[in-house]
């Protein structure tokens, strides 16, 4: 059986059972119980996965001709399948659970921003992006790629850049290299005023990243508070720890 490639679903599906293996091997450096994986596609990756032992498994796949196709390749994925988009979906498990996925690249900040909802459930999730997403991710305060999603995501949990995946591993190959990250959820959870606030006050000083934050983020403080000095500071030169103590000062 033979299935179609969806541009429209940003597919690239993984080929290279050597980057299947690395991924699985990254993996298994925490314990799972259970495991998410999103978007499994042609099946390169999942048919690893389905050999892991004492792990309930599921899979989330929202186009009905990769899903006939995966029942019928793979028997032992039936009733697993979960059939729709993962950005709708209710929480799969009922305890913790890891996300691993290829995700595909129009939705993988979103699928980021999913896995923030569901924290509280997910200490780890291994996930394959566009390199400059995954790197930017990672980033650092001071970097110029260091904006809204790395401060948010690294607000919760700890990201490692794992490896290169080239455009060969992939069919189709992308124009574009791609890049395998970890969040490993943090102990201690940072101290916010309301996870809200966080996201409004993050958000307000990168969407006009140019300017200090004085001028960025006018509207969410009094103007004594805005004397002080950090808000000379463009928003990527801010840490986590600067954000979250700002939360506290917010009108």
């Amino acid at each position: 059986m033979h299935y179609t490639l969806k541009k429209s679903l940003g597919q690239h599906f993984l080929k290279d059972e050597n980057i299947c293996k690395q991924i699985v091997a990254a993996l298994e450096q925490d314990t799972i119980l259970q495991l998410l994986e999103v978007g499994p596609g042609g099946g390169a990756l999942t048919k690893y996965l389905l050999q892991l032992k004492g792990i309930d498994f599921k899979a989330v796949e929202l186009d009905a001709e990769k899903v006939t196709y995966l029942e019928t390749t793979y028997p032992a994925i039936r009733g697993k399948i979960i059939h729709q988009s993962v950005l709708d979906m209710e929480s799969p498990f009922e305890n913790a659970f890891t996300v691993v996925g290829n995700f595909p690249y129009n939705i993988s900040s979103q699928i980021l921003f999913k896995v923030l909802d569901w924290k509280d459930q997910v200490p780890v999730m291994i996930g394959m992006f566009q390199k400059e997403v995954a790197e930017r991710v990672a980033a650092k305060p001071g970097n110029k790629i260091y904006g809204i999603i790395s401060v948010l995501i690294q607000a919760f949990y700890e990201v490692e850049y794992l490896f290169d995946v080239p455009p060969t591993s992939f069919t189709p190959a992308p124009k574009v290299m791609s890049g395998m990250i970890r969040l490993r959820r943090k102990n201690e959870e940072l101290e916010v005023k309301s996870k809200k606030i966080f996201v409004q006050l993050v958000k307000a000083s990168f969407n006009q990243r140019r300017k200090t934050l004085r001028n960025a983020t006018k509207s969410l403080f009094d103007d004594d508070v805005m004397k002080d000095e950090i808000f000379n500071k463009r928003a990527e030169q801010l840490s986590i720890h600067d954000f979250a103590a700002l939360t506290f000062r917010m009108r």
